[in-house]
Order: structure tokens, then C-alpha cells, then sequence
């Protein structure tokens, strides 16, 4: 039987007062990859931010990687996002340190102490999105994409059950998207689960996998035509 590793029972969510998406009702598997589309303003950004805990659920019951959304604490969402990764469409990087010092960073803020462990890590990590060469550069000194592949190498960090991808390819040229979207299948074809929010359809006909669509305050998911 497959493990549930998101579950969603009539979820409303909402940005302060008004109301965002409603009555959301789905389950995402281990080892799942799915897509969240939608308009811009269609509410993927908020209900990414529901699942990672920086909204809190208010209404209807949700449970993302062991952790209960309705009662999680503030104090508890530093657990959650070590078992879940996050990649951003902007990377996030900071710009001020080596992309090593980047990966030890977010390592030693979730508890890692052993500096060996952490190297270890860090080129595991790097080597898995094909960039473990690159660990001595600044981010302003390699491209969109690579700094895109670091963003996911980040991710990894700490072996998460999935990984939300919040327009991963939002500001990558058609090329570079297909190769991040090859890492990220790849990541995918290894165990994981991925949830990924994206605006380009051109991935979705290229990579078809279970899609939810954000339209008119609902997700739901759609099923896509074979080309």
C-alpha cells in the first residue's frame, strides 16, 4: 500500500482576511511527482506557503510529512522544513558567501555540527545536481540555471520526503528549464516526492505527470490529453 505523505481534508486558506482557495481535498504518495498550475494570482504561492507553515491552516485538517498543520507551533516549523525541501523560482542563495558556505549555512542553522559530516554532505549534495565543482564560486559568478541546481542541491540537504518547487523554472530560458526539470526528474525517479507549482505548460507536455490545477478558488486535478 503506498504511503500518503500530504493529505488535505476540506482546506480553506487564507492571505490575512480574505479568502484564498477553498475546500481543498487531496493526497499526494510517496514517491509522487505533481504539478500545481494555475494563473498567476490563482493561489500556488499561498498554498505552497500553507504546506511549508509560513501561512497557518485555520480551516479543515492538513498533514504534510508526519507534521499536523492545523496545530503546528511556531517553534515546531524548523522540524517540518528539515523534512521537507524548498526550492524557489529567485534561488535565494546568499549572495555574500561561496555556494559551500551557502549549503554549510543552512547544515549548521538545522543542527549539524561535525564539520567532516557536514563537507561530506555538502558534496554528496552538490555531486547529485552535477555541480560539485563549483562549490568555491560566488553566486553572481555562475549562471541562472547552475545557481538554480545548487537551489535544489540545498534542498537535499537534509534527505526531506518532499520537496515543494515554487516555480523552479520561472526564470530559467527554455533550455536551462529542460535541464533543471531533468534534475528534479531525476531526484523524483530516486524516491522522492515532488510538488511542483509552474506556469509552463511546455514542461508539462514534455514531462506529463499527475497535475492539481489552482482555478476559481479550488484545486483539483486535471487530467492531461496524450499529445
Amino acid at each position: 500500500m503506498s504511503e500518503t505523505i500530504l493529505e488535505l481534508n476540506s482546506v480553506s486558506i487564507f492571505q490575512k482576511e480574505s479568502l484564498v482557495l477553498s475546500d481543498i481535498t487531496l493526497a499526494i504518495d510517496k514517491g509522487e511527482f505533481v504539478y500545481l498550475i494555475g494563473k498567476t494570482g490563482s493561489g500556488k504561492s499561498s498554498f505552497m506557503k500553507t504546506l511549508y507553515g509560513d501561512l497557518p491552516l485555520t480551516q479543515g485538517s492538513g498533514n504534510i510529512v508526519g507534521f499536523d498543520l492545523r496545530t503546528l507551533k511556531e517553534k515546531e516549523i524548523p522540524f517540518l522544513r528539515r523534512k521537507i525541501g524548498i526550492v524557489f523560482q529567485d534561488f535565494k542563495l546568499l549572495p555574500d558567501r561561496t555556494i559551500n558556505a551557502n549549503l554549510e549555512f543552512v547544515l549548521r542553522a538545522t543542527g549539524w555540527k561535525d564539520k567532516s559530516e557536514i563537507e561530506r554532505r555538502i558534496s554528496e549534495v552538490l555531486d547529485k545536481v552535477d555541480m560539485k565543482t563549483k562549490g568555491f564560486k560566488f553566486p553572481h559568478q555562475i549562471s541562472g540555471g547552475e545557481q538554480q541546481r545548487v537551489a535544489i542541491a540545498r534542498a537535499l540537504l537534509n534527505d526531506p520526503e518532499l520537496i515543494l518547487a515554487d516555480e523552479p523554472t520561472g526564470n530559467l530560458d527554455p533550455q536551462t528549464s529542460v535541464e533543471v526539470m531533468k534534475v528534479l526528474k531525476d531526484i523524483n525517479a530516486a524516491g522522492r516526492s515532488i510538488l511542483m507549482a509552474t506556469h509552463d505548460y511546455a514542461l508539462l507536455l514534455k514531462y506529463p505527470s499527475k497535475t492539481l490545477k489552482c482555478d476559481g478558488s479550488k484545486v483539483f486535478e486535471v487530467v492531461q490529453k496524450s499529445a
